[in-house]
């Protein structure tokens, strides 16, 4: 028995093993969401630095050679080709920030319905915001 105030009910909800499991599905696509959240971070500043780069190339010679990062490796390539390979590299950044942003909207609508769920059932007594 629970000892409250004068004038205080007790507006407890009992907790059942369901109402766990959406408490802990919530849970953990909070943190795939974060783990996104981080990737989408440095995918856009990766991004960024990719199109710098391809500024700063633009105003070289064409016929000039550069290095060039291939794996663990430098190599001397024509402006023209690293050009292309940075536009390569510029797409497939683009689509994989694409994804993430895709993967992260799909966790928010999981997210609110959980959230719907568990506030219709408990109401103030359960806090589900950052």
């Amino acid at each position: 028995m629970e000892l409250l105030p004068e004038g205080q009910r007790n507006t407890a909800t009992e907790v059942t093993w369901d109402d766990q499991q959406k408490i802990n599905k919530f849970s953990t696509i909070i943190s795939k969401k974060d783990e996104q959240q981080s990737k989408l971070d440095k995918l856009k500043i990766e991004k960024e630095y990719l199109d710098d780069l391809a500024l700063e190339i633009e105003l070289l010679d064409e016929d000039e050679k550069i290095q060039y990062k291939i794996g663990d490796a430098f190599m001397f390539i024509k402006i023209s080709k690293a050009i292309e390979k940075i536009e390569q590299e510029n797409d497939k950044l683009s689509n994989q920030i694409n994804e993430t942003c895709d993967l992260i909207d799909n966790y928010d609508e999981q997210l609110d319905d959980l959230k719907k769920q568990l506030y219709a059932k408990f109401g103030n007594n359960i806090n589900l915001e950052r």
